[in-house]
């Protein structure tokens, strides 16, 4: 890890620089990576939360990266990043090992495969041979080799010297100003998702109640909705990690029909997470108003299916009052991602988790760290199309019943 450095960036989320440094160091390099628009979609909504759409048609994954903020320069500066880590992640240059799981453990520290998340009709044989690329246990501090097709996002072609086993997502990819931001982005995204699937698997609780909601900027946040007369329900999602997460859902107020939106977010510190869930919520509704992304059904935008959604998130409001305090969620502050870093293993290692793998994908001279963290053990996102749930989202369910 490089020498620690104070955050200069605390404002919506927590970044080495701030949006305007970011997005100038990170200029010239947009369109080598085929990166050919910025587009501010703020305005097609009436909330106001700033939201914008970043444009690389020749991907090997999605075409459209969205970003989010208080800001349009951070909104900016969300989606760009966002677009950068796709793209290194479609062309992976380290090297890469051929070998059945059984025989590379004979002599290497391996993933721990049987905690890895599974998927539908996959089956993973340890006798065949498949191609694996070498991490680091941030955990020991030892390397690892993790199963390549966990951390490759080209999909215009099936996965490269894989057996179609392990979700190939782009769940725990992140980019940063040094790598330990964007280690921390990683393995953030990585616990978010799998709270949202416990929660998906459990009953939902109660939301936050607003009130006791005390940072000022969130409840900015949530004034823009109410002031566009739309329903906001916020949930307090942190699992046994004890790393603050949200869930946010809003919809039109009463029983009208439009839009929904759904957001979460996770981050040591809880105003932080919490800005991510209201933020992206808005993102949603703008991804849906301006039809921006390449990977939306077109089913999604009959009348029937926002009917179908908008009931969704009415009957979760009114299966869950807002009781719940935000004084009671987890948080934690530090000055630096160093310090993030080790506070987030430790509340991973306190949860069972034995293994925190990352892939460093970051390109010589571009001065843009980018990361892929894998962490076997925690659930694979509830909404995947393959997903298949683990031991973590079953016990949820379990409790349910």
């Amino acid at each position: 890890m490089q020498k620690a450095q104070r955050k200069g960036y605390v404002l919506d989320t927590h970044r080495l620089c701030n949006p305007a440094q970011t997005l100038a160091a990170v200029r010239p390099h947009l369109a080598g990576m085929g990166i050919t628009r910025i587009a501010n979609l703020t305005g097609l909504d009436r909330v106001g939360l700033p939201a914008v759409m970043v444009t690389r048609p020749n991907s090997r994954s999605v075409a459209v990266a969205l970003g989010k903020g208080l800001t349009l320069e951070a909104a900016q500066a969300s989606g760009v990043m966002e677009a950068i880590e796709t793209w290194h992640a479609e062309r992976i240059t380290l090297p890469l090992r051929a070998a059945s799981y059984l025989d590379l453990r004979q002599e290497a520290l391996v993933a721990d495969v049987e905690r890895l998340p599974s998927v539908t009709g996959g089956s993973f044989d340890p006798h065949h041979p498949m191609l694996w690329i070498k991490g680091e246990d941030l955990a020991s501090g030892q390397p690892h080799w993790l199963p390549y097709e966990m951390v490759d996002t080209d999909y215009t072609a099936r996965p490269c010297g894989g057996q179609g086993a392990f979700p190939r997502t782009t769940n725990g990819l992140a980019s940063g100003n040094s790598l330990a931001e964007a280690t921390c982005h990683a393995i953030c995204e990585l616990i978010e998702r799998d709270a949202i699937t416990l929660w998906h698997h459990a009953p939902p609780g109660p939301r936050i109640n607003p009130g006791t909601i005390e940072d000022l900027r969130c409840r900015a946040a949530l004034e823009r909705f109410s002031a566009a007369g739309l329903d906001a329900g916020v949930w307090n999602i942190a699992s046994d990690t004890g790393v603050a997460a949200f869930h946010c859902m809003v919809c039109e107020a009463g029983s009208r029909p439009g839009h929904i939106g759904i957001g979460s977010g996770c981050h040591p510190d809880r105003a932080i997470a919490l800005l991510r869930a209201l933020t992206e919520a808005a993102q949603t509704r703008l991804t849906y108003i301006s039809g921006a992304r390449d990977d939306l059904d077109p089913d999604e935008f009959t009348a029937e299916a926002s009917a179908e959604r908008v009931q969704y998130v009415r009957a979760l409001f009114d299966r869950s009052e807002p009781t719940a305090r935000m004084q009671d969620c987890p948080t934690y502050s530090s000055p630096s991602f160093e310090d993030d870093l080790a506070w987030l293993l430790s509340r991973l290692g306190d949860a069972g988790i034995e293994q925190v793998l990352t892939v460093d994908l970051s390109r010589p001279g571009l001065g843009i760290s980018v990361v892929r963290a894998v962490i076997p053990g925690l659930e694979a996102p509830h909404d995947d199309p393959d997903f298949i749930p683990g031991p973590r989202a079953l016990s949820a369910a379990g409790a349910q019943a």
